[in-house]
């Protein structure tokens, strides 16, 4: 890994986060932790369990999401790439089912961020809204609605 910029020690040991970790969370590369941690609690109300200058915990919704600062990945092959101007994330769509599309877009709204697409009935069965984070991630979260509710929706006859 790169190096680190926090003075002290870190909130936990890495090896005691990691067990704690579900089967599958994310991991972003940001360009600033603060700025990323208050763009999640202000649009997806996150819980944050901890950040600093080079590392953030949180909570989105029912996933675990790790921010790490670019500088922490200084000898990863992508950290050239990382140092240029383009947005982070193209082709990959985080989606998350459960949090109110029409909430994250007036927050989103309310605070300045970039709205992608606004909230909208999709007719793969989820209400959904696009929104980006300041490294230009792209979210799409949603509900389900009719026909798609339920445990498995309608059948196709």
């Amino acid at each position: 890994m790169g190096r680190k910029l926090r003075q002290g020690k870190p909130w936990m040991p890495g090896y005691r986060y990691g067990a704690l970790l579900p089967p599958l969370s994310l991991n972003l590369i940001v360009s600033n932790v603060e700025q990323s941690v208050r763009f999640y609690q202000a649009v997806f109300e996150a819980e944050v369990h901890y950040f600093d200058i080079d590392f953030g915990a949180m909570r989105v919704g029912p996933a675990e999401v790790m921010l790490h600062a670019d500088h922490t990945h200084e000898d990863h092959p992508w950290s050239e790439d990382l140092q240029s101007a383009a947005k982070r994330g193209l082709g990959a769509q985080i989606r998350l089912l459960g949090i109110d599309p029409d909430a994250v877009q007036a927050r989103a709204h309310t605070h300045g961020y970039t709205i992608a697409k606004s909230a909208v009935d999709k007719g793969h069965g989820w209400r959904e809204v696009l929104v980006r984070d300041p490294d230009g991630y792209e979210w799409a979260v949603g509900v389900l609605i009719d026909p798609a509710k339920g445990p498995f929706g309608p059948t196709e006859e």
